[in-house]
């Protein structure tokens, strides 16, 4: 496959722009440094391993249920979390909407990659559709970032139900808003999911990552020259 970090991108063309969210808008890594820290501090201080093992099982079952494209994976994930760790479903939901939902919103900002506000606001002058697609919930961290879109969906919708690399919520999204396929721009830092997805329903991907990945057009900042257009 051909190397298209450096091919060009016809935005006139583009009338739909959809961001991913954990690992697109913001450094991922760096938050859930954070937030180690957080549930080792709160480990120590009640010796109380729970949080830490319901968290990890969780995230496991997660990558495996979107690999399987599992409908209605949701209360799936949180019974077989439950099963493995050996507690109850209300503590899984529990321990998740406070350390994963949360938690995490009040370190969204500092974490947020640069130069996002600026390439949102150019895109709207463009006259350009600003969508979100996420895996996760994300209204809350849209606000706790600072950013506005025009249109939120997610695979806990009702109408989704699914995670990426399903092409579903991607579909959803652009029924909603009312543009085709090979309008459509997909932003994310995974190609294997984003990527994935945005292929399957005929949407122009774009690849966070700092080196090239053969056969996929990515970038390395949100001050790319893939950007430049866009700004003018």
């Amino acid at each position: 496959m051909t190397d298209e970090r450096h091919s060009e991108l016809d935005w006139n063309a583009v009338e739909l722009v959809v961001f991913d969210v954990d690992g697109t808008l913001y450094r991922q890594d760096i938050l859930r440094r954070r937030m180690l820290q957080q549930l080792l501090l709160h480990a120590i201080a009640r010796a109380d391993l729970k949080p830490l093992r319901i968290l990890s099982s969780y995230r496991q079952i997660r990558e495996s249920l979107a690999v399987a494209e599992t409908e209605r994976f949701e209360p799936i994930l949180v019974a077989e979390t439950a099963r493995e760790v050996g507690c109850a479903p209300c503590d899984v939901d529990e321990v998740v909407s406070e350390w994963i939902h949360r938690r995490p919103l009040r370190l969204l900002a500092p974490c947020r990659y640069p130069f996002l506000p600026e390439l949102f606001r150019a895109i709207k002058r463009k006259r350009k559709i600003i969508g979100i697609l996420s895996d996760y919930p994300a209204k809350e961290k849209m606000q706790a970032m600072e950013l506005e879109a025009d249109y939120i969906v997610t695979a806990h919708d009702e109408a989704v139900g699914i995670l990426k690399p399903h092409p579903r919520g991607l579909e959803v999204l652009m029924t909603i808003a009312g543009v085709l396929p090979s309008r459509t721009v997909l932003i994310g830092d995974r190609h294997d999911r984003d990527g994935a997805a945005a292929q399957r329903a005929g949407v122009t991907p774009l690849i966070r990552s700092a080196k090239s990945i053969d056969g996929w057009r990515t970038f390395a900042t949100f001050q790319d020259m893939l950007f430049v257009p866009l700004l003018g």
